[in-house]
């Protein structure tokens, strides 16, 4: 079964808008120097790589793993240093990305809980 937070937030339109909206935040965005640092100087392969999960993590196609296998968040992301700023850097940028693209407000909240689970969960690096 469909999960109802894909077709809730809007499906692929609406996902491609969010990655999208993302990246511009943290390539803009002062508060996000940070992880922004953390990035490849062109961020359209990570704006897609985040569009292609997000499709499969909110129960729409399962694009990041018929392209790249498995996610395996944890250990791609281990060369780069995430302590708790990277983390709440990160989420800044997604909690303004949401609200920038339309998120309803009762979805925003639930994914901010669920998304922060996993931002955490990153981490690898004591603050």
């Amino acid at each position: 079964m469909e999960n109802p937070h894909y077709i809730r937030i809007g499906g692929e339109a609406t996902l491609r808008a969010l990655a999208k909206r993302f990246y511009e935040l943290m390539d803009t965005l002062p508060a996000a120097e940070g992880i922004r640092s953390l990035h490849a100087r062109n961020l359209k392969g990570s704006e897609e790589k985040l569009f292609l999960f997000l499709s499969g993590w909110l129960g729409g196609p399962q694009l990041y793993v018929e392209k790249y296998g498995h996610p395996r968040l944890r250990m791609r992301h281990q060369p780069f240093a995430i302590d708790s700023a990277a983390r709440d850097q990160w989420m800044a940028c997604m909690r303004q990305a949401m609200t920038d693209v339309g998120v309803e407000e009762g979805l925003r909240r639930e994914l901010e809980q669920a998304l922060l689970k996993v931002a955490d969960f990153m981490r690898n690096r004591p603050d």
